[in-house]
């Protein structure tokens, strides 16, 4: 059916049936400016004893959390945030290792594997904010 609209659309509609190298840029797709430099990515932290763990599944406990990290070292603390009204992880936890060595161990015998049954990614926290300190993002509600 998509072959039949693609030789019956226009040319200039092609494109949006076909999905052959004559058609390789999909026109929703930005392609950026000619030297144009790439964003950089997100800045990643100072390496310390503290790992930050996202993609955790809702059934993920600390103690699993805790039993699998420590195959890498010894883990001094280990938590799953949690919601407070379900109970259910939000999906993201700490880990807390003895030493720097044991962190980067850590971080690479777990960043990119499974957890009960979802891909997990380790790495090295970023420091809490000052309290009081307001991110630039978000908005200052009330205040003015």
């Amino acid at each position: 059916m998509a072959t039949r609209a693609a030789v019956a659309a226009p040319h200039v509609l092609r494109r949006f049936f076909c999905s052959n190298s004559a058609s390789s840029s999909f026109p929703f797709v930005p392609t950026p400016p000619l030297g144009a430099v790439p964003s950089p990515a997100r800045p990643t932290a100072e390496p310390n004893n503290n790992l930050f763990v996202s993609g955790l599944s809702k059934r993920t406990t600390t103690e699993k959390l805790r039993e699998e990290f420590s195959k890498f070292g010894e883990v001094v603390h280990a938590r799953v945030v949690t919601d407070r009204v379900s109970g259910y992880s939000k999906g993201f936890g700490f880990v807390q290792y003895a030493t720097l060595e044991e962190a980067a161990k850590g971080i690479e015998g777990m960043d990119g594997k499974f957890l009960d049954g979802w891909v997990i990614f380790a790495e090295y926290a970023r420091p809490r904010p000052p309290p009081g300190h307001l991110n630039n993002n978000s908005p200052q509600f009330g205040r003015q």
